[in-house]
């Protein structure tokens, strides 16, 4: 196909503050030598929980802090169309409350022996969108305004880059509660959370022991690249409420070791968060491939923008996302798992996280 001019190319970016269109470059982030790129200019990120993953480069950005509230002019052009999502119906799960209340056994049996202490155990819904919409492919855009005005959320964003593009296509939009890595000059922040429940009141001991554990995870995680001394937590067990449920979280920070701790160095250190892994890391890495029957692709991965000019970056663990792929659209949701846990408690924050987000994609707007 004929090259188009940058800014007439698709491709349409929102998250932490930027705004950004026009898609015209696309690099692989499931090597070093991919994740160094980050390292220069800006680029939106959308890197999954396996470790394979795309980053983007946009002919037009435009930044809350420039005076134009984000609205980059460009944007006006996304070809908006409306948002119609799956019958309530029609939501399937990778796996039942029986095979999931059997994964919190297992996960139990491996903390009896001391392999593990905790692990986050996750499934994935999916859905097909409706057939025959004259669309080649669903609004992410008005999908993401109905999240913001119906679940507003700290981190929340959307990517868009359809296949017309010429680029690797992307569609993502995220409602996401959780600060995976904020980076501004040398300071990194992360901000896990663990522990969930309707009310303030239905928090237990178990979600305050298995936030602390997490904590020290990312303390350690941080620690990999960041100046010996310089970690420290700065929030411990923080309330924090959001539509239809409670969350404990905390804020851990360091100072990078130098300029020359590139993103290929901090994303070996850091990733797969450690809020939606376990620890130790590798173990409960282990534990998730054997017991998860579907790869969770985006979800719990990493989304925001990583600028390496000017040294900032703000990426969100992908939690309460959505992403939309050869018809179908797919959301996560899963709860950590420790010693503590109870088989049925755990399958209900399953439940809990998903019902307020899947209803509102099955919603129609114009």
């Amino acid at each position: 196909m004929p090259a188009l001019p940058p800014t007439a190319r698709p491709g349409w970016a929102r998250f932490g503050g930027v705004s950004a269109c026009g898609a015209v470059e696309c690099v692989d982030l499931s090597d070093d030598v991919g994740r160094a790129r980050l390292d220069e200019g800006l680029w939106f990120v959308s890197l999954g929980f396996e470790g394979t993953g795309h980053a983007w480069r946009f002919a037009e950005v435009t930044r809350d802090d420039d005076g134009a509230h984000g609205s980059s002019s460009a944007l006006s052009d996304y070809p908006r169309t409306g948002w119609r999502g799956p019958r309530a119906d029609a939501w399937g799960s990778s796996a039942t409350a029986e095979r999931y209340r059997h994964a919190v056994d297992v996960v139990r049996a491996s903390i009896r022996a001391g392999e593990t202490y905790q692990v986050n155990v996750c499934r994935v819904l999916d859905a097909p969108l409706p057939a025959g919409d004259d669309v080649a492919e669903p609004d992410a855009a008005s999908f993401a305004a109905l999240l913001a005005r119906e679940n507003p959320a700290p981190h929340a964003g959307w990517l868009h880059v359809p296949a017309s593009s010429g680029l690797t296509p992307a569609w993502l939009v995220s409602a996401s509660p959780e600060l995976f890595l904020r980076r501004d000059g040398d300071r990194l922040t992360s901000r896990p959370i663990k522990g969930t429940a309707p009310t303030a009141a239905g928090l237990l001991p178990k979600d305050e022991a298995e936030n602390v554990m997490i904590v020290d995870m990312v303390r350690n995680d941080l620690l990999r690249v960041c100046a010996p001394g310089s970690v420290e937590v700065e929030a411990l067990l923080a309330l924090e409420e959001h539509p239809g449920l409670v969350h404990l979280v905390s804020t851990v920070a360091g100072n990078l070791r130098g300029p020359g701790v590139g993103w290929a160095q901090i994303l070996d250190a850091t990733f797969p968060p450690a809020s939606v892994s376990g620890t130790p890391k590798q173990a409960a890495l282990d534990v998730i491939a054997a017991l998860e029957p579907a790869a969770r692709g985006p979800y719990c991965g990493a989304f925001g923008w990583i600028d390496g000019d000017a040294r900032r970056a703000e990426l969100a663990v992908a939690i309460r996302t959505f992403w939309w792929a050869d018809g179908v659209l797919r959301f996560g949701t899963g709860a950590g798992i420790t010693w503590g846990s109870d088989p049925d408690g755990e399958w209900h924050e399953t439940e809990l996280k998903a019902r307020r987000l899947v209803g509102l994609a099955s919603k129609e707007t114009a």
